[in-house]
């Protein structure tokens, strides 16, 4: 059951838990690493939330590569979640930032990606034409 399970799901929830209900702000540094040049590299909320949409992606794109019955499923969870994502781009203030945008294309690139392996993948387990 957890196979499919949108993960691109809890990024959702994650980003509204944060817009929605919490004090907490996209700028807030993590934290911060020196670099051998000299330059400080700082990682942001919004930074990590985008790193971990990229996680989950890399893991969505992992599944879609299974082709039995229950990958329409994962589909058609995965388009759903995609469909939310642009209803609150549209929709909500809270959620016409670059980051969210960012969100919305890692989750419609989910939607595309997933249908195309799972097409190739499938064409590559039925054996077409009559050479043996």
């Amino acid at each position: 059951m957890l196979i499919r399970f949108p993960f691109l799901a809890l990024i959702l929830i994650a980003y509204n838990a944060v817009a929605f209900f919490s004090t907490l702000s996209w700028d807030m540094t993590i934290f911060e690493l020196s670099m051998v040049s000299g330059a400080v590299w700082r990682l942001d909320l919004s930074g990590l939330m985008l790193i971990a949409a990229l996680l989950m992606l890399f893991i969505e794109l992992i599944k879609a590569t299974r082709t039995d019955s229950s990958s329409l499923w994962d589909h058609a969870l995965s388009t759903l979640v995609f469909i939310l994502f642009l209803i609150e781009f549209l929709l909500l203030p809270q959620a016409a930032t670059t980051v969210f945008f960012l969100l919305t294309l890692i989750a419609l690139i989910d939607v595309i990606a997933g249908y195309s392996i799972t097409i190739r993948a499938a064409r590559r387990d039925f054996a077409v034409g009559g050479h043996s």
